[in-house]
């Protein structure tokens, strides 16, 4: 049993689940998920693997750090004890990853630009280099990327690895091509 934490914070969480359960399904791999709201539900379940999904990352970090929440500096530390542990964050998620903002190292090495990508009426779908179908909504952009880049549209890094944490810039959990939640599942396997 490979038991999965999801940030609650905000964005698709939801659509990330049924994303990570369709995964398991291809894998014959029993998995469980745990919804993540305060620094309590990480400490009473211990978890493999953590799913970082978009959202805002300001609307974020504010619910994260709130004193009835703490949740984000808890899986910040979580993160860092063991840089084995698997992650995926996507969209919101990678800028977190990129720039944590909470005084401690970047869990990814990439220069990261909210937005960047434009407005929500800039929204597009494009298929990736890597043969992914990459949809980006209100999309952040990495610039210099110092880590393993798994994934590019057009040449420009869109998904970034360090070890077993994934940052994509894309939200993998709007297709039904659940390659990177298999990713995740297999580092926590």
């Amino acid at each position: 049993m490979v038991t999965i934490g999801i940030a609650m914070l905000q964005g698709a969480r939801h659509a990330h689940i049924d994303a990570i359960h369709r995964a398991a399904s291809e894998m014959s791999l029993d998995v469980e998920t745990v919804e993540l709201r305060t620094i309590e539900d990480l400490q009473k379940q211990p978890i493999d693997g953590l799913m970082l999904p978009g959202g805002e990352s300001t609307v974020m970090r504010l619910r994260g750090n709130d004193e009835a929440s703490q949740l984000l500096p808890a899986l910040f530390a979580w993160m860092r004890e063991d840089e084995a542990r698997p992650v995926l964050a996507t969209c919101a998620g990678a800028i977190l990853l990129a720039d944590p903002q909470d005084g401690g190292v970047p869990l990814v090495d990439a220069d990261i630009d909210r937005n960047a990508y434009g407005g929500q009426v800039d929204s597009f779908e494009s298929a990736l280099d890597c043969g992914f179908p990459g949809i980006f909504i209100r999309a952040p952009r990495f610039g210099e990327v110092r880590d393993e880049v798994v994934c590019t549209l057009s040449g420009e890094a869109v998904g970034v690895r360090r070890g077993n944490r994934l940052a994509l810039t894309f939200h993998p959990e709007l297709s039904e091509d659940s390659r990177y939640h298999r990713m995740l599942l297999e580092a926590c396997a």
